[in-house]
């Protein structure tokens, strides 16, 4: 990923999210060195992923695909490539935050091998000036 998808990015991240990030979020993981990457059909954006390295550990901070290409397999093809950039970088263990409501990302990531270990409460901002709880995931890599 670089500064020239940050458009195609924030589209989709507009149109999958209640609560995107925002083009600055983007902007500032890419200028502070976070391990970021997209898939394309030829000019098309598919999805991306973002992820923090520190110390051993890989921090999964967003991984999306356009709304029109989910449920096909890409957010795995994602997530596999998610992991092995943090492999190649000597991580040890990958962590993630989910919304305790995204109960088919919390189903793709136990299936990937993704354990609980502690929720977040009022983590997320959520509809009407609410907050959602987390989920803290965690995969040993």
């Amino acid at each position: 990923m670089t500064a020239d998808d940050i458009d195609a990015v924030v589209e989709i991240e507009n149109a999958v999210y209640s609560h995107p990030w925002t083009r600055g979020n983007f902007l500032d993981s890419l200028y502070s060195g976070y391990q970021a990457q997209t898939l394309r059909d030829g000019q098309q954006l598919l999805g991306y992923f973002l992820v923090m390295l520190a110390v051993e550990e890989a921090h999964l901070l967003n991984i999306s695909v356009a709304a029109a290409h989910q449920h096909r397999g890409l957010g795995r093809m994602l997530l596999d490539q998610a992991v092995m950039v943090s492999r190649r970088h000597a991580m040890r263990t990958m962590l993630l935050e989910v919304r305790e409501s995204n109960a088919h990302a919390i189903k793709v990531y136990k299936q990937y091998g993704f354990s609980e270990l502690g929720r977040r409460k009022n983590y997320y901002p959520a509809a009407d000036h609410a907050r959602e709880g987390a989920i803290v995931m965690s995969l040993a890599l």
